[in-house]
């Protein structure tokens, strides 16, 4: 550690700071960074530093967008009743590769872990229920990665939307326990959506 230059210490640290990663990973990406032509680690950076100014939640899925709207949002030929809420806009992507799926989206940005200190008012939970609330919407379906703390934020969800008298479903068992949606493969997410279960 101590024997690596400043600027290099400083950016395998902040390598490591993505989830993941550890030392060796971090600084075999900084010497990669190291290797790259000025022109290229310039288009890195500027391509960080475009996604922190230009995009910014939707406002009304919490997606990231350019605009007021995401693409989805903004589509008049998505099925406005029916919502699936996921943990982060990565979530999104995979359902979207499956291109079964004609409903909007609500991202939450994060599960309730009270070991982590989060807890329901740190996700993005009003403005779901800001959109239940004119009876257009007749289904949300739970899309939480099945986990811990992913089955007790759909929990959470339902008990706050069942009152509402909106159907309220979960994801089928298709998915393995414990994995991520990100890396499901297209079939697995078909097979849990058709299959999801009232919750």
């Amino acid at each position: 550690m101590a024997n690596n230059a400043a600027p290099l210490e400083r950016l395998i640290e902040q390598f490591s700071r993505f989830p993941g990663i550890g030392r060796k990973g971090a600084t075999r990406m900084a010497y990669q960074v190291l290797g790259m032509s000025a022109a290229d680690a310039m288009e890195l950076a500027k391509a960080i530093e475009e996604a922190h100014t230009r995009l910014h939640r939707c406002r009304i899925c919490q997606d990231y967008t350019e605009g007021d709207l995401c693409r989805v949002c903004a589509s008049p030929k998505r099925d406005q009743s029916i919502i699936c809420v996921v943990e982060s806009p990565r979530d999104i992507s995979a359902f979207e590769r499956t291109r079964e799926y004609n409903g909007l989206y609500h991202v939450l940005h994060g599960l309730i872990s009270p070991m982590d200190g989060i807890g329901a008012e740190q996700l993005c939970v009003k403005e779901l229920l800001a959109r239940l609330g004119d009876g257009t919407v007749k289904e949300v379906i739970m899309a939480t990665n099945p986990t811990v703390e992913g089955e007790a934020t759909a929990m959470y969800l339902a008990k706050l939307i069942k009152p509402m008298g909106i159907r309220t479903t979960r994801l089928a068992y298709g998915l393995p326990v414990g994995s991520s949606l990100e890396y499901a493969d297209e079939t697995t997410l078909y097979r849990a959506l058709s299959g999801r279960d009232e919750l």
